[in-house]
């Protein structure tokens, strides 16, 4: 009796040998497409966070009046602002747009935006950077490719998948002439 007892807990142990794998492939490509999804977010938030600085900083060059020389125009903002764009600035020229302008007040400025409806239109944006004493508004849209199916159907706004981060920034010029 002691033996056959012995012989079919082997036999059980035998039959789920092989459980732990069927089980660990069953849960193995949900969990690995989530911890793709969590990394790719991620790096969402740190390309928002580098651009939100980036602009700030860049903006700085338009208040105190270091972005109105003769030479300094839209493509001398946008480098200025791909430089600091850190570890982002090797494709940040071809992703980035940028607008400066001054508004006539700090609420209800009224200025055109580029993202109509799943297009991205930048044919209405432009540099000005003001002059002393004037209401700014710096504005710069970086376009980033998404990889994760579901979090491209949650964060894009264009048609070809990409994720449109916007950083923007208001300040009154410095009194600099």
């Amino acid at each position: 009796m002691g033996s056959r007892r012995l012989k079919r807990l082997i036999d059980r142990r035998r039959t789920r040998e092989g459980s732990a794998a069927i089980e660990f492939a069953m849960v193995a490509l949900p969990f690995f497409f989530m911890m793709f999804a969590v990394l790719e977010l991620a790096l969402v938030f740190l390309i928002d966070s580098v651009l939100e600085n980036a602009a700030i900083e860049t903006g700085r060059l338009v208040r105190t009046g270091q972005a109105n020389a003769q030479d300094f125009n839209a493509a001398s903002f946008k480098a200025s602002l791909c430089g600091r764009m850190s570890i982002f600035s090797s494709d940040c020229s071809a992703k980035v747009t940028v607008d400066v302008r001054p508004i006539p007040q700090f609420s209800n400025p009224n200025v055109p935006d580029p993202l109509n409806g799943p297009s991205f239109n930048p044919n209405t944006l432009g540099y000005d950077g003001g002059g002393p004493g004037d209401i700014m508004l710096v504005r710069a849209w970086y376009q980033h490719t998404l990889l994760t199916p579901f979090l491209a159907q949650g964060l894009s706004k264009l048609n070809d998948g990409k994720a449109v981060l916007t950083a923007t920034t208001a300040f009154r010029n410095e009194p600099y002439d």
